[in-house]
Formats: C-alpha cells, sequence, structure tokens
C-alpha cells in the first residue's frame, strides 16, 4: 500500500493533510463456526488491510469516497440513516450509527477508503473496514475507547446495522492481532492469549474464486440448528447457554434423543471447540505434524458433518497434499467458497502457491489467486 498516495488523493478530494488508520483482514487457522457457539476460534491477522484517511470538516456532515468504488456519499451525521442502502459504504455508516447510539459524539469529516482485503474471499475484508472506520471516526472526536471495545462496537454495526450475524472474532483479531502470532480467542469471555507461529512457517491462502449462493442463507440456517441444539441440551442441563458448554461426553449421552442433523452440527462445533485448543497447545509446543491432523480434522467436520464446503474447497485442499513443505491446510471462513488456509515451510511457500494454482486449475477450470501470508499486526494509525 502506498500511503502517500492516498494521502495526495485525500488532499486532491477534500484539501489538507489527512490521518491515515489501517486495519487488517484476518484469516482463521481453527475454530470454525464456533465463533457464534460462544467457542473458541485462533485467527491471525495477516498482511492485507483495509486503509482509512480521514480529515475534520466545519459542519456536521460525514463525506465518505472511495478508491475501489465510483459512488460517493453526502450524510448528515444528525440524520443518519436508520437501514442499510445495501452499499459499501454500509459498513463505515453502521459504524457511525454505533458510535453514537453508544452516547459519543462525532465530529464531521472526511473518509477517504481503500481496501486491498479480497471481497468475498473469506478474509473479512468486512471487519477490516470497519475497525479501519471507527478509528478514523473517533479521531474526530474526544472519545478514548480500548481495542476491544472498538472490536464490540464494530460487530455490533454489522450485526444490527448491516444485518450480518457475525461473531466476534473477525474485528477482534483486526484490532489486537500482533505479528508472528495468532490469537487464541474465548469468544464468550473475550480473554485471549496470542499463540507464536513458527517463524519457518508461511500461511498460503488459496482463494478459489467462487462464492455460492447458498452461502448466506446457510450460515442464517447454520445458527438456527445451532440455537434449536443448545434449547434441547438447556431441557437435561439448565446451565446451558451456547454449545461451548456441552462436552463431548454430554453430546453422546443424548445423541440418540437428537434429531439426526442436529446431532451432525452439534458433534462439529462441540469437536471443533476441543481441536482448537489442541491446536493451540501443538502450536506453542512446536508439534506442527499434530497441527496439520487437526487442520486436516477441522475440514472433513466442516465439510461432511457442518455440510459447509463446496467441491472447490475441497479439490483446493485436495491439491495442497504431497507437495513440498506441506504442513496441513482446511477451508478457512463461512463456507461455500471463497479461500483455504494452509501451512507451509517458508523456503516452499512459493514453489507451493505455483503448484496447487496448476493442480486447482487443472481440476475446475477456473485460475486461482493465491496470497502467501505472514501473521500481521492488529489497527493502528500509520505515521
Amino acid at each position: 500500500m502506498n500511503v502517500a498516495a492516498l494521502a495526495a488523493q485525500y488532499e486532491r478530494l477534500f484539501g489538507g493533510r489527512p490521518r491515515i488508520f489501517r486495519a487488517p483482514g484476518r484469516v482463521n487457522l481453527i475454530g470454525e463456526h464456533t465463533d457464534y457457539n460462544d467457542g473458541f476460534v485462533m485467527p491471525a491477522a495477516i498482511g492485507f488491510s483495509s486503509y482509512v484517511a480521514t480529515g475534520p470538516r466545519p459542519d456536521r456532515k460525514l463525506v465518505i469516497h472511495s478508491e475501489e468504488f465510483p459512488d460517493h456519499f453526502e450524510f448528515d451525521l444528525d440524520a443518519l440513516p436508520a437501514k442499510p442502502m445495501k452499499t459499501w459504504c454500509d459498513y463505515i455508516v453502521g459504524v457511525a450509527v454505533v458510535l453514537q447510539r453508544r452516547g459519543l459524539k462525532l465530529g464531521g469529516a472526511n473518509l477517504l477508503a481503500h481496501g486491498e482485503v479480497p471481497i468475498g474471499a473469506g478474509l473479512s475484508s468486512s471487519a477490516a473496514i470497519e475497525v479501519a472506520s471507527a478509528l478514523a471516526l473517533l479521531s474526530q472526536s474526544d472519545a478514548q475507547l480500548t481495542l476491544p471495545e472498538i472490536a464490540k462496537l464494530c460487530r455490533q454495526a454489522e450485526n444490527t446495522f448491516v444485518g450480518a450475524q457475525v461473531g466476534i472474532m473477525d474485528q477482534f483479531v483486526s484490532c489486537l492481532g500482533k505479528a508472528g502470532h495468532a490469537l487464541l480467542l474465548d469468544c464468550r469471555t473475550l480473554a485471549f492469549e496470542l499463540v507464536p507461529v513458527d517463524p519457518a512457517i508461511q500461511l498460503v491462502v488459496c482463494n478459489t474464486m467462487v462464492k455460492h449462493d447458498l452461502a448466506t442463507g446457510t450460515y442464517n440456517l447454520r445458527r438456527a440448528e445451532c440455537d434449536e441444539a443448545t434449547r434441547l441440551f438447556a431441557n437435561w442441563d439448565p446451565s446451558v447457554r451456547a454449545l461451548r458448554d456441552v462436552s463431548v461426553a454430554f453430546l453422546y449421552q443424548h445423541a440418540a434423543e437428537l434429531p439426526p442433523v442436529i446431532f451432525q452440527r452439534c458433534s462439529h462445533v462441540i469437536h471443533e471447540n476441543q481441536r482448537t485448543l489442541e491446536a493451540a497447545a501443538a502450536f506453542k509446543a512446536g508439534d506442527l505434524v499434530r497441527m496439520g491432523e487437526l487442520m486436516r480434522d477441522s475440514h472433513r467436520s466442516l465439510r461432511d458433518l457442518y455440510e459447509v464446503s463446496c467441491r472447490e474447497l475441497d479439490v483446493m485442499v485436495e491439491s495442497a497434499e504431497g507437495l513440498p513443505g506441506f504442513i496441513g491446510g482446511r477451508m478457512t471462513g463461512g463456507g461455500f467458497g471463497g479461500c483455504t488456509v494452509n501451512l507451509v515451510r517458508q523456503e516452499n511457500a512459493a514453489d507451493f502457491a505455483r503448484q496447487i494454482s496448476d493442480r486447482f486449475q487443472n481440476a475446475t477450470g477456473i485460475k486461482p489467486q493465491i496470497y502467501i501470508c505472514s501473521a500481521a499486526d492488529g489497527a493502528r494509525e500509520l505515521t
């Protein structure tokens, strides 16, 4: 990202020197569809970010431009939209709405957004622009919020304004990621631990370039299935508030009483929580073989039990097997397209990227995009 060029573009549009804030996308190493069940996840921030350049205005307007989209928008901060407009600026406006509902007095601001997180790839471009926008908007107010508070408010914006019922993971790691580390997050308490990633390992993210239409509807259906499961388990044990509270033993104790599909969904979530904690321990112990096994198990569970994979994701996962330096891989994100994440030894990463691209293209006819990443720092102001 050429920050000087972004600042120059801001000056051309608005005049004056801006402050510039960046927030990264993320890739989830393990712990999929556990976040909205109050479970455990282990994402890492990556080196693709969203940027927002901002400066004050003398009036109460919010003026928003993007380097990627042609439309620009103007809003009165005292009369912000009550509903999303189904356009790219909803993520920014939603953050402004939630900040003001919190009682914060925002000042008029010019905003110029630039995004380099691939959209629709499951790398959380939405959380990146939300967090960068929150930092930019807060810079035009007297408010001081902690990064965990900013993460929660950005999630609230996506839930209540944009209308996507996401968990806390994406915004949290965008705020609090650290270079060279994954972040083991308890999605109920927001307690987290930074888990070192072996510096000899690269994260190779493989974008299938497809996103099937079922994604949003099926995501909401899976949430409803998990809510139904929680209700059933709470009948047997009133202390159960989410699938996070159900042990493997308790699951199998009541397996015969659960509808078969509900049992499959529960089985994935409950075992995935266990896998995530085991994966953190494996990373800390330097046991990359075990980490690879857990990632493979996670993908099989997402494919067979949670049923959120698709042919392209499965082909991409299979294409990685046997390549030099490959440790383990799985689908990442909501599913039905998007990306896989792979742990690959650094010296093999470039060859791995080339070979998996060839294998996938030969099998599907689709040319994928491959990103070689490292765990990156979370959101901050650029100087």
